[in-house]
């Protein structure tokens, strides 16, 4: 997919990984609804994505570059937010969903209160998979369109500390994998990206001292970002980020209980 013929939403926007993928795919030309749920921010990310330079227009053009990036301050796992975002995608022609909304969760499951685990799975896991249903016959409606979801390792491989939080991820990746499989042949292609640990604000002291602990490597949120619009150009259905994590993914996939006692640290 070409990214300077890219009508795309972007979700979770202005978060750590959201910003530099929308920085990215401006740069390239794409035009970009921003969604998240603070206005504030959005609008502070759509500012300094206006003053990018675009590869094709002069300095006088700088308005009109303004004019390709929107925002839309909505919460995601209401009916009434995904709605907001599907009459504006139809409006804006999109043919690009890049699913990178999602709050974090992390500490043993007893920590874990009943509140946190329900707005968990209704943001990482509902919200993304109703807004794909209701985006489809807007995606359906164009020759050709993608729906890219950034999920994590965590999802592949069940970590102590990540509970509910992997159980989220698991259930997007399945739900990806299977709508990818259920679209087959028709023109909306469907593409999962596994980021590794990522050093943004997602993660709290907590998360940045337990990845020192277990030594767990890490990559800059320009590189998942570059990752993502790799993709996009593509059109690869999967991919993991990272080594050893790709290996662990295979394995786990493989023989999961093989990993069981690799995990003493980690808990």
């Amino acid at each position: 997919m070409r990214l300077d013929g890219v009508s795309a939403v972007v979700t979770g926007a202005a978060g750590g990984i959201g910003t530099p993928l929308c920085r990215q795919l401006v740069s390239a030309g794409a035009r970009v609804l921003l969604v998240g749920r603070s206005a504030e921010r959005l609008g502070s990310l759509a500012r300094a994505l206006g003053d990018l330079p675009h590869p094709r227009a002069a300095t006088a053009d700088r308005n009109a570059l303004r004019d390709r990036i929107d925002v839309l301050a909505v919460d995601l796992t209401t009916p009434a937010g995904r709605h907001a975002v599907v009459a504006t995608a139809a409006a804006r022609q999109v043919n690009l969903l890049v699913h990178a909304a999602a709050i974090a969760s992390f500490g043993p499951i007893e920590s874990l209160d009943d509140r946190h685990l329900d707005e968990l799975i209704r943001t990482d896991l509902v919200a993304p998979i109703a807004l794909t249903r209701a985006m489809l016959p807007v995606l359906r409606s164009v020759p050709q369109a993608a729906i890219l979801t950034i999920g994590s390792a965590v999802g592949s491989i069940g970590l102590p500390g990540f509970t509910a939080y992997g159980a989220a991820k698991a259930g997007i990746h399945a739900f990806s994998e299977a709508l990818r499989r259920e679209l087959a042949g028709g023109p909306v292609r469907v593409q999962y990206l596994g980021a590794r640990a990522t050093r943004t604000g997602f993660n709290d002291a907590r998360v940045d001292a337990y990845n020192t602990l277990t030594r767990t490597r890490s990559d800059a949120p320009e590189t998942v970002a570059a990752a993502a619009v790799a993709m996009i150009e593509s059109g690869r259905s999967e991919r993991h980020l990272g080594f050893p994590e790709r290996f662990f993914v295979r394995l786990n996939a493989l023989v999961p209980t093989w990993l069981d006692g690799g995990f003493v640290r980690h808990r």
